[in-house]
């Protein structure tokens, strides 16, 4: 049986082949998640999460064209399915709920 939760790394990849859109391919989303989370991550923990992604459902993936940039050669671009959305607004709704239970955060009170 498929796991169908997102683990944490795996809902920052989900999201960010979502703002990348048609530029989603591995290496870019490496740059892009080093870029936003200021640390570094290998190509082959973001390919085997969106090889994981793809398995759950969350994702396709299609051959893109050959680009001169790349030496003619071709990339895997990577598309969030209707059930990677519906996933990852649930787990935003999961996250938001417990913020608001936290606390001082639900307040703003904050010690």
């Amino acid at each position: 049986m498929i796991e169908t939760r997102l683990g944490e790394f795996e809902e920052v990849i989900l999201l960010l082949v979502g703002i990348l859109g048609a530029e989603a391919y591995a290496f870019n989303i490496a740059e892009e998640f080093e870029s936003q989370a200021g640390r570094p991550v290998s190509i082959g923990a973001v390919h085997s999460t969106l090889t994981r992604l793809e398995e759950k459902g969350f994702l396709t993936s299609q051959m893109g064209e050959s680009t001169a940039e790349r030496g003619g050669r071709r990339k895997r671009i990577y598309t969030i399915t209707a059930y990677g959305r519906k996933t990852l607004s649930a787990a935003r709704d999961f996250r938001i709920a417990l913020w608001k239970q936290f606390p001082g955060f639900a307040t703003g009170k904050l010690t």
